[in-house]
C-alpha cells in the first residue's frame, strides 16, 4: 500500500516541468481576494492567516531562524498551495474520487510512525515544507487524493505517466480559470503553479506518504 503511495508521488513530480511562464488575468476586479480560481475567492485574509500559522509555529522551533529565513516569499508559496489544492479537488471531483475523514486519519498515522509519534511529523513537515500543525490533515487529504487519482487513470513512474499526469492537472487549471492578484505573480497553467515559485508538491515527492503536496 505505501508503495503505491510513493509511486503516485514520484509521479506527481510531472508537475513542475519545466514550460513557458502564461499571463494570468490578474486585476483589481476582486479587492480583497489573493486570487479567484473556478469563481471562488480565496481571501487574503484567508491567505495571510496561513502565513501567520507558520511563522508562530517556526518561532516557536529551535530552529525559527533558519526556517524564516528559508520561507521568505511565504505569502506566494501558500497562495501557491491554495490554488494547487483547488485544481487537485476537480480533477478528484470530475473522477468520482473523495478522501473519507478515515483515509485522512490513517494515511497520517502511517506517516507519524516513521517520524516516531505526531510530533515528529509536525516538526518534519514544518521544517521541510512550512507546513503549520494545524494544516497538516490538508496536507494529507490532498495526498490521498493525488495517489487516487494517479491509480485511477493508470498513471506510471515514467515519463509518458508523467506526461498524461501534467496534461490533466493543466486541462482541469485551465478550466477553472485562475485569476491572480497582481502583488503574487501569475498562474502558469502549464506548469501548474504560482510564476517561478517551487511548487510544494515538488519537495514532497520523495518524502513519506503524508507529505503530499498536501503538500504546503
Amino acid at each position: 500500500m505505501h508503495r503505491r503511495r510513493r509511486t503516485a508521488l514520484s509521479v506527481s513530480a510531472a508537475l513542475v516541468a519545466a514550460a513557458p511562464l502564461l499571463s494570468a488575468c490578474g486585476s483589481d476586479a476582486h479587492p480583497g481576494a489573493a486570487a479567484v480560481v473556478g469563481g471562488q475567492r480565496i481571501e487574503t485574509t484567508a491567505l495571510q492567516a496561513q502565513v501567520r500559522d507558520v511563522r508562530t509555529a517556526q518561532e516557536a522551533s529551535p530552529q525559527g531562524d533558519q526556517l524564516i529565513r528559508a520561507t521568505g516569499d511565504l505569502s506566494r508559496e501558500k497562495l501557491n498551495g491554495m490554488i494547487f489544492d483547488r485544481v487537485v479537488e476537480k480533477v478528484a471531483a470530475d473522477a468520482g474520487i473523495t478522501a473519507s475523514r478515515k483515509e485522512v486519519q490513517r494515511t497520517r498515522s502511517d506517516a507519524a510512525r516513521q517520524y516516531g509519534g505526531d510530533r515528529g511529523l509536525a516538526e518534519m513537515l514544518l521544517r521541510q515544507q512550512g507546513t503549520a500543525p494545524g494544516e497538516i490533515d490538508g496536507l494529507v487529504r490532498r495526498n490521498v487524493l493525488m495517489n487516487k487519482i494517479a491509480e485511477r487513470y493508470g498513471v506510471t513512474n515514467t515519463p509518458e505517466g508523467q506526461e498524461k499526469l501534467t496534461k490533466l492537472f493543466g486541462a482541469a487549471s485551465k478550466e477553472l480559470g485562475v485569476d491572480v492578484n497582481p502583488r503574487y505573480g501569475t498562474w502558469d497553467h502549464d506548469r501548474i503553479q504560482l510564476g517561478e515559485q517551487q511548487a510544494p508538491w515538488l519537495r514532497q515527492v520523495s518524502q513519506d506518504p503524508a507529505a503530499v503536496p498536501a503538500v504546503g
